[in-house]
């Protein structure tokens, strides 16, 4: 066992008796920052509105086992983007001006905004600084983008300037969304238009993309290698519902990832009633996928933080590991945040059965929940660790979540780069306890 997998250990160790005893320290504290390496500058739109734009990096968050309790790795999306259905609203130019009546296509005000990694460090005045950015780049050095990518096996979309000129796809491409730092000092991203996993050396070189069987064709062209080494099935991803969460084991013997919602399978009307979702896990020495579960998602009324009765409207943003199969997993809709632990001990793996296959009718996904003991299927157990509910003044859109010591928890949002006047706030506080 390396130093970095005996401190790790050590940290869950007393996690489980800080919870088992229901005793934490510390009180809630509210970090910012007014970094300037968090500010992207200004950018214009058709029609003459001017939006003041910062540096998102609240996609996802890392403490290394080993690092001070002062330092987080987190990591930026694709950089600053506008629905094209929200154009007017957000630019003050209608949708068939800025984006050519496209609805579903994006608005990219900054297309040259490369998705990077930040080394963050807290400080004991409730300020937060970015000691280092990483920016992700191709084998060959160039930096990439956040553009979408080619894709014709799975839906994408296309890009539109902030000048209403439209964008190239970009193979390279990344829409990146969670983040795990290895002993070796690499990293394993999440990543959402693939949907992928993506493993990146210390220095930001993509090593390697791993995509759903089949997506490897259409990025052919892409700056770095390419994998098609995920299940099929994957590709079937919601547009802008892929990987949006990993976690590591202890040992770092396997990743665990997860899709953001439930899959378009067979239509986008299944992905909007769906509760069953996938949680996935692989081998890090094969990075083959050895297990296939169905996460089920809480019901839109029980965010009690959110007006939401829509099920598609609840997802799930980020995942830790507190041990092999033991986990922890971020479920929102935009105000309410819940933690659950989840247990894959007992759960049905449902990897290369007929649960995976197309032609399969009904699908996983257009089962009702109440279905699934009747087709042998036994989902992760989940049992709630943290309702934002019960705890006063969180910030909307959380998508980070990390330990940094056995009582102590952070949590950092997505701020959308400013776009609505949201700014990054990370919050440290007390580990949950369990009864």
């Amino acid at each position: 066992m390396t130093t970095t997998s005996s401190s790790l250990a050590a940290l869950v160790l007393g996690l489980a008796a800080a919870c088992a005893n229901g005793a934490v320290a510390g009180d809630l504290q509210m970090l910012s920052s007014s970094d300037p390496a968090l500010q992207l500058g200004s950018a214009t739109f058709k029609g003459g509105k001017t939006l003041q734009l910062s540096v998102g990096i609240g996609s996802g968050a890392f403490h290394a086992p080993g690092d001070p309790a002062t330092v987080i790795y987190t990591l930026s999306d694709r950089g600053p983007n506008i629905d094209c259905g929200d154009a007017e609203k957000i630019t003050g130019a209608k949708t068939d001006d800025i984006c050519h009546g496209d609805k579903s296509g994006k608005i990219f005000p900054k297309p040259e905004f490369t998705p990077s990694i930040f080394r963050v460090e807290l400080g004991a005045d409730g300020s937060f600084t970015v000691a280092e950015t990483i920016p992700l780049r191709g084998s060959d050095g160039t930096p990439i983008t956040g553009l979408p990518n080619p894709l014709t096996v799975t839906k994408t979309e296309k890009a539109y300037g902030a000048d209403g000129a439209e964008i190239p796809f970009d193979p390279s491409g990344l829409d990146t969304e969670a983040i795990v730092r290895l002993a070796d000092g690499s990293f394993w991203l999440a990543e959402e238009y693939a949907p992928s996993l993506v493993h990146v050396a210390a220095d930001g070189t993509i090593l390697e993309r791993l995509v759903p069987a089949g997506v490897e064709a259409d990025l052919t062209a892409a700056k770095y290698p390419v994998s098609g080494s995920l299940p099929a099935i994957l590709m079937k991803r919601n547009l802008n519902r892929g990987i949006e969460s990993v976690a590591m084991s202890p040992d770092e013997k396997f990743l665990y990832f997860i899709v953001q919602n439930p899959l378009a399978n067979p239509d986008g009307d299944a992905y909007k009633k769906s509760r069953q979702t996938r949680l996935a896990k692989l081998d890090l020495a094969t990075k083959q996928v050895v297990g296939e579960y169905v996460y089920l998602l809480d019901p839109p009324e029980t965010f009690t933080q959110d007006k939401a009765d829509k099920q598609n409207d609840v997802r799930l943003s980020e995942m830790m590991a507190l041990g092999t199969d033991d986990l922890v997993v971020l479920e929102r809709i935009s105000k309410t945040t819940k933690l659950h632990r989840v247990s894959l001990a007992g759960a049905t793996n449902i990897l290369g059965t007929g649960w995976d296959d197309l032609a399969t009718a009904p699908s996983l996904e257009q089962l009702k929940a109440d279905d699934l003991a009747g087709q042998s299927i036994v989902p992760v157990e989940k049992t709630l660790w943290l309702d934002s509910a019960t705890v006063a003044d969180l910030p909307s859109k959380i998508e980070g979540v990390t330990l940094v010591d056995s009582a102590t928890l952070l949590l950092i949002n997505d701020d959308d780069f400013g776009i609505e006047g949201a700014s990054t706030k990370i919050v440290r506080m007390p580990v949950p306890a369990t009864n």
